[in-house]
């Protein structure tokens, strides 16, 4: 399995310039190295204190339209595709430096994110990644919805999403995560939504900064993007990818199966507090940990 024994970070800051896609307001970012067991911090530099805000799921506020964490005062919007690029490339600590209360959408996916860090380097820290092991099944099944997490060597994913329109449908996509495989399968997928709902979030003054740049846009039976999908699938993989950076706020990466059926943010969220309500369901330890004991329970009994 490839997975991480060590503590990750960038090796120097990471710059980005985008628009938010609700304020419509020009944003900077600035991704900068972080010591061992720092974790993930947002950090508002726009603000007179320059407070910040852990990555964490007890800090999320919102869940309506995008995964919004907040604390002291203050909150940063829409994290997900730039947390799961980060948990994509297998980073544990930085401090995201932003001057605006919502990051920038860029192209709708986490493409940009995840070739400008990796152009910039990645270092490996001294010191070991801890993980959740899953030990046994965490289930959570609510109006139609469900997430299912259970044991694996892996930290593996499988999403089905149902629409009913012609152009999603029923979609499933299932694979373990990797660097390799959030670079070439999951990171170049795009935000999604129906033109309707587009107008509709105008009218309110939301998706100020919404367009066919950066969402792939549905009217009727029609995808409007001038270059179609980026896969045929684009849909259920943005899911995975709005699922990597929502689950990411676990704090630690999973070593576990987690099914998911037409979940969501808010659904997310709902399972994040669930996995906490069932400690005696898995275990962190680091990944060495984990192979040893895989191997001990592997060895046959004694005679």
């Amino acid at each position: 399995m490839v997975m991480e024994y060590h503590q990750r970070t960038v090796k120097q800051p990471v710059h980005f310039t985008g628009i938010g896609v609700h304020s419509g307001v020009n944003v900077h970012l600035t991704v900068k190295p972080a010591p061992p067991n720092y974790g993930i911090h947002f950090k508002r530099v726009d603000l007179p204190a320059q407070p910040t805000i852990k990555a964490h799921f007890n800090r999320v506020v919102d869940t309506s339209l995008a995964t919004v964490i907040g604390d002291q005062g203050c909150i940063v919007s829409t994290i997900e595709h730039i947390m799961a690029c980060l948990a994509g490339l297998s980073i544990d600590n930085v401090v995201v430096e932003i001057d605006s209360h919502e990051t920038p959408i860029m192209d709708g996916s986490a493409a940009q994110f995840t070739q400008l860090i990796k152009t910039a380097g990645i270092a490996r820290q001294d010191a070991p990644r801890m993980y959740f092991a899953v030990k046994s099944p965490i289930k959570l099944e609510k109006e139609g919805k469900s997430v299912h997490l259970l044991p694996a060597d892996t930290f593996k994913i499988t999403c089905t999403i149902a629409f009913n329109n012609p152009v999603i449908g029923n979609q499933t996509f299932s694979l373990d995560l990797t660097e390799e495989t959030f670079e070439k399968e999951i990171c170049r997928a795009r935000t999604f939504g129906f033109l309707h709902e587009l107008e509709t979030m105008k009218f309110y003054g939301l998706a100020k900064g919404g367009s066919l740049d950066n969402a792939v846009v549905i009217h009727e039976n029609t995808v409007m993007n001038e270059g179609g999908l980026r896969f045929p699938d684009e849909f259920v993989r943005h899911k995975i990818l709005d699922c990597i950076g929502d689950f990411s706020l676990l704090g630690m990466p999973i070593i576990g199966h987690m099914i998911l059926y037409k979940s969501g943010h808010h659904f997310n969220h709902e399972f994040l507090k669930e996995f906490f309500n069932q400690k005696t369901s898995w275990e962190t330890m680091t990944l060495r940990e984990f192979e040893a004991s895989r191997q001990n329970n592997a060895k046959p009994a004694a005679l």
